[in-house]
């Protein structure tokens, strides 16, 4: 008996389809929630850590500050807006030094937790930070962008435990909109639907 290749991909085809499907989906959020540590608290690490969350900045143009597709959270680049409404800005390594951009990065990094808390309405649904893009208005010749986007990191990892450490690119930019220090955008997983 001979068998062409087509034939083959008629025989894969109609195995997969054969295989039983799960269907049951009543136990997926509890599944989702028995998975997660109970120690597990970011809302109390905001309190512990004395870190206060704000309205977040509308959006400058024709964007939103997050999109949500499946599990998966986009978070829009933020920068460091203060409270007292005025953005941390200046070239890392001519106007400031890296410890002033690490705390523009700290500061953004509170900018998007109350980006995500504003979404989800409880940090607590954040399964983990995935992925962290941190530009650098940086000089020319500045290479250190790493400890200035760790003042973002940092604040993950204190507010998420292990589940804020996050794959992640640290960048030097020419320049950033309206000279701002830093500009850090990310993606995050959330529990259940």
């Amino acid at each position: 008996m001979r068998i062409t290749f087509f034939g083959l991909l008629l025989i894969a085809f109609i195995s997969c389809k054969t295989e039983p499907e799960h269907t049951d989906k009543s136990n997926s959020k509890s599944t989702a929630i028995e998975a997660a540590d109970i120690n597990y608290n970011p809302e109390g690490n905001l309190k512990e850590l004395g870190i206060t969350l704000s309205t977040p900045s509308a959006p400058v143009a024709n964007y939103v500050n997050a999109v949500r597709t499946g599990n998966l959270i986009f978070l829009s680049g933020k920068g460091p807006l203060q409270a007292n409404g005025e953005n941390i800005t200046g070239k890392i390594g001519a106007e400031l030094t890296i410890e002033q951009g690490y705390e523009a990065a700290k500061v953004t990094a509170i900018n998007q937790l109350s980006v995500l808390k504003a979404e989800l309405g409880n940090l607590n649904k954040v399964k983990r930070v995935v992925k962290v893009l941190g530009m650098v208005n940086a000089e020319p010749d500045f290479t250190d962008h790493p400890k200035v986007i760790n003042g973002f990191s940092d604040t993950m990892v204190a507010v998420f435990g292990e589940k804020g450490k996050h794959a992640r690119a640290a960048v030097g930019m020419g320049s950033l909109p309206g000279n701002i220090a830093v500009e850090i955008e990310m993606i995050v997983e959330v529990y259940g639907n």
